[in-house]
């Protein structure tokens, strides 16, 4: 049996760098530095999450969303409780921005 884990995530397009952010809304923010267009963001949202979870990109996938800000991403490879601790580690104000 697999180990995975799925996240809520939100993607910001086009920023200045492409990276984990914080929690926004009981959701992962990630900042991604490609369009929103012919899945150049999913592509590096996925890039950005497999280098934070220390996966390999073939374990990450958008279930939904694909379209969207708002995704649902699958993780294989790691356990909630190794997710949990890992996202745990970004520090967030109580508006949900990256301190």
């Amino acid at each position: 049996m697999t180990v995975s884990v799925r996240l809520d995530v939100v993607v910001q397009p086009r920023s200045s760098r492409s990276e984990v952010a914080g929690v926004l809304g009981g959701a992962v923010k990630v900042r991604v530095n490609s369009p929103p267009a012919e899945g150049k963001a999913n592509d590096e949202c996925i890039r950005v999450l497999a280098r934070f979870f220390d996966v390999p990109r073939s374990s990450v996938r958008v279930v939904s969303g694909g379209s969207s800000r708002r995704k649902l991403v699958e993780i294989e490879g790691i356990e909630a409780a190794q997710a949990e601790s890992r996202i745990g580690s970004l520090k967030t104000d109580s508006a949900g921005r990256s301190a």
